[in-house]
């Protein structure tokens, strides 16, 4: 691992991405790795031709949004006051096509992302990328496995 000089976090905008930045942050300490922490914006209600039947629904998944960005940004501020240095790179689009522009711009060694099957509220929300990531990285990748469930509040 001595050649792990770049560490990108790939951020889902959930509360289970905490796990994932932890590591990260590990890894970074560990091996005295730049740490990059990766946000796409994946707007399903961008798409044309949607006829909501519940006009909450993009409202909801905003406010979704911003609470859990709210929460990571309190997880890497705090680990910024450690002293740690992150980057955050926030971008839109397709997540796979953004986050491999990424790795090959920034010259990433080690790609962290959740493990975890999406549900189907998640696909929609956040694309189907872990497949298409898994297939055509570049680098080594770490996957942390955190199954869907209650927020852990003690991370």
């Amino acid at each position: 691992m001595e050649d792990v000089k770049r560490i990108l976090v790939v951020s889902r905008d959930t509360k289970y991405c905490k796990k994932a930045i932890h590591y990260g942050v590990s890894l970074s300490r560990k091996y005295g790795a730049e740490l990059y922490v990766i946000h796409v914006i994946n707007d399903p209600f961008s798409l044309a031709g949607w006829n909501l039947p519940i006009p909450s629904l993009e409202e909801e998944y905003n406010r979704f949004l911003r609470e859990t960005r709210e929460e990571l940004a309190e997880t890497i501020a705090a680990e910024k006051k450690k002293g740690m240095k992150v980057k955050e790179l926030v971008k839109e689009g397709h997540p796979a096509t953004e986050i491999f522009q990424v790795v090959k711009n920034e010259n990433i060694d080690l790609v962290i992302l959740l493990a975890h099957e999406e549900g189907r509220l998640e696909h929609f929300l956040f694309g189907r990328s872990n497949e298409e990531i898994i297939r055509k990285m570049p680098c080594s990748i770490l996957m942390v496995k955190k199954e869907p469930g209650p927020p852990d509040l003690s991370v």
